[in-house]
């Protein structure tokens, strides 16, 4: 019998030295201006419980200030969060993560486990589609982890009709930028995917970056087994999916904001995922 790994649990409100540690650094510095009416430490504690308990920007319950009104307009909030991403800090605070994992040796690359999660969006919005196998209108993200559950590329989007079998390469592309980021060898690393990744192209992908595809075979309705030689494929390895890829979305629902897309435009959207796979990666220094 293996021993199960311990995971710690998902901070979803950070300490004014954490912040300083893990977003601070990497925060723009005012050259000139008015300077804020808040620290960004408080904005982003906002932020962090706008993400959290799922509720409209215009519900966040603020503090008050002397002389007992709000110290801050919600709009503000909103206005700095869209900033903020705009300007990719969220991205590098995830990229930041990453390496932070690499030099701290947590990061397992020996195997590499990743698949699509579809989200819902009721309101509407860009990059939607309508996905037949869920029934609903919504977007994909495609996100690769490590075997400890790590989130190791930022994921890839697109709109819910779109094949995930084509967003592999996007993908690959930025699994090789981060690695090259944070000094990773990722030679001779398995790449184990679900049948729905299963293609010449995306195999020859793997294989042209050093790693080994372990890829279960999509039959497509065939009556006769495929001809030519047998796909390489461990039913061992791709178990392990449901331990690592599977609970980083199932960590992913912990943050309710992210279970139904509210926002039209996609990057607000996509920012706070960002913040949310920043978070599961920091959950073994916070």
């Amino acid at each position: 019998m293996t021993k199960k790994p311990k995971y710690n649990a998902i901070p979803c409100i950070l300490t004014q030295e954490q912040f300083k540690e893990f977003f601070c650094p990497l925060l723009p510095q005012l050259a000139r201006g008015r300077k804020p009416k808040l620290p960004a430490f408080k904005i982003f504690g906002y932020v962090l419980k706008f993400l959290y308990t799922g509720m409209q920007w215009k519900e966040i319950p603020i503090d008050k200030d002397p002389l007992g009104n709000p110290e801050i307009h919600y709009s503000s909030i909103f206005r700095r969060y869209k900033k903020w991403n705009n300007e990719g800090l969220f991205a590098q605070c995830f990229d930041s993560s990453v390496c932070l994992l690499q030099d701290k040796g947590l990061l397992d690359t020996t195997i590499l486990h990743g698949d699509g999660s579809s989200t819902v969006a009721k309101k509407g919005g860009d990059n939607l589609g309508y996905n037949g196998h869920k029934h609903h209108k919504g977007e994909k993200v495609v996100a690769i982890t490590d075997r400890n559950a790590n989130v190791i590329t930022p994921f890839v989007t697109a709109a819910g009709n779109c094949n995930e079998i084509r967003l592999l390469k996007d993908s690959l592309n930025g699994l090789s930028r981060i690695a090259k980021l944070a000094k990773i060898d990722l030679t001779g690393s398995i790449m184990s995917l679900d049948g729905g990744y299963d293609s010449v192209a995306n195999r020859k992908m793997i294989f042209n970056r050093g790693m080994i595809p372990n890829i279960k075979e999509n039959p497509r309705n065939r009556k006769m087994p495929k001809r030519g030689r047998k796909r390489i494929y461990n039913a061992n390895i791709f178990q392990e999916r449901f331990r690592t890829v599977e609970r980083l979305f199932g960590w992913e629902d912990k943050f309710k904001r992210l279970l139904m897309r509210f926002e039209r435009i996609s990057n607000n959207h996509f920012g706070l995922k960002l913040i949310a796979f920043t978070l599961i990666n920091l959950r073994h220094f916070c």
